[in-house]
């Protein structure tokens, strides 16, 4: 397994992503599929867009369906009959999501489910481990994702705290003779000294990639986009960079100009079950009575199955009647936008055009 980076545009990156026999090109998003499954859609569905790397959930997945189920079928792609790649989330995340159902502690995180009750003492040993039965072909250290706004104190506290999870994730890995990657978590919060403290000692543990945590959690986007840039330019180069729960378009087309690698977020399924749905001119509510007896497709210039098949008319109509077939042909379409951008954004840092297919985007 390794990353190489074939051609840059200014900080933006194309590059090869080798998951033993699957290679991915990125920049790439990865859709999420937090229960082992991509709300909506099936996998099948998305092997047809040419998705091949998607996103689970280690806390989620071991209290539903556990364990016992996921290693009778031998791993998490068997159980969702998936033959891409599997990149999960070790927990970290939940300790923002779930703030009022656990207690973060020195050697791990007391959580309580807030759906049926059921407790689970999360440590990064444990993380390691559950990510391990799930065969997860990309490995997340366990980190504290932290609220934002926060004072420099509790950050620089939560910080320390993650490079010591950092290095016990690493050494419960090294146990198991992995043959997938591990990733580390960049953290500091809004803090430019906290967030270069933080890459400095990831650094000297030693990562197969390097994530940014703790984004998209209330800060302007002004912060967020000038600190991605300045975390990029201290990352190795020779290292995919993933900027974790981000986002929508315009904030992947800013990354990725800022050299970030991999993306992940739930916006393009959310806001199609919503009936929000992107296309290359604008956001289409579908919900809107103007759809009503609108014989044209999404996007004209869509070639998913669902531009090709149906139109906004019938979109509208299955909306209105509250019938799935709905949700999944909005699915299919928001997630082939975003495919379809991604590549979009690989053919333009190939041919040094990043510039001008930004301009094009924003206008």
């Amino acid at each position: 397994m390794k990353f190489q980076v074939l051609h840059k545009d200014g900080l933006a990156r194309y590059g090869i992503l080798n998951l033993g026999e699957v290679s991915i090109e990125t920049p790439v998003f990865m859709p999420v599929g937090t229960y082992g499954c991509v709300k909506g859609v099936s996998s099948e569905d998305l092997q047809k867009i040419g998705i091949r790397l998607i996103l689970g959930n280690a806390f989620h997945l071991y209290f539903r369906p556990g364990e016992n189920i996921i290693n009778s079928f031998g791993n998490l792609h068997n159980f969702m009959n998936w033959n891409g790649k599997i990149l999960t989330d070790s927990g970290g995340y939940q300790i923002f999501s779930l703030s009022n159902f656990c207690k973060v502690l020195e050697k791990g995180v007391n959580f309580k489910n807030p759906e049926n009750g059921n407790l689970l003492f999360l440590t990064p040993e444990k993380s390691i481990d559950i990510q391990h039965f799930l065969q997860s072909d990309i490995v997340m250290c366990f980190d504290e994702c932290i609220s934002y706004p926060n004072s420099w104190d509790k950050v620089k506290t939560s910080v320390e705290r993650s490079l010591r999870w950092a290095k016990r994730s690493k050494k419960q890995f090294n146990k198991k003779n992995n043959k997938n990657m591990l990733f580390g978590i960049i953290q500091g919060g809004m803090f430019k000294d906290l967030r270069y403290f933080s890459i400095y000692e990831m650094l000297k543990i030693g990562f197969d990639g390097y994530a940014l945590g703790g984004f998209a959690v209330g800060e302007p986007k002004k912060i967020m986009y000038s600190l991605i840039e300045k975390i990029s330019l201290k990352l190795p180069e020779k290292k995919p960079r993933y900027l974790m729960g981000v986002g929508k378009p315009i904030d992947i087309v800013e990354a990725v100009s800022k050299g970030i690698d991999m993306f992940d977020c739930v916006i393009p399924t959310r806001n199609a079950r919503n009936g929000f749905l992107f296309t290359k001119k604008e956001i289409i509510r579908i919900r809107n009575s103007k759809y009503k007896s609108d014989h044209l497709s999404l996007d004209s210039e869509c070639t998913c199955y669902t531009c090709k098949n149906y139109s906004r008319a019938y979109l509208h109509h299955l909306d209105k009647s509250n019938e799935t077939l709905g949700i999944r042909l909005n699915t299919i379409h928001n997630i082939s936008y975003y495919s379809t951008l991604m590549n979009d954004l690989r053919q333009s840092i190939k041919k040094n055009e990043l510039k001008k297919f930004i301009k094009n985007f924003y206008y």
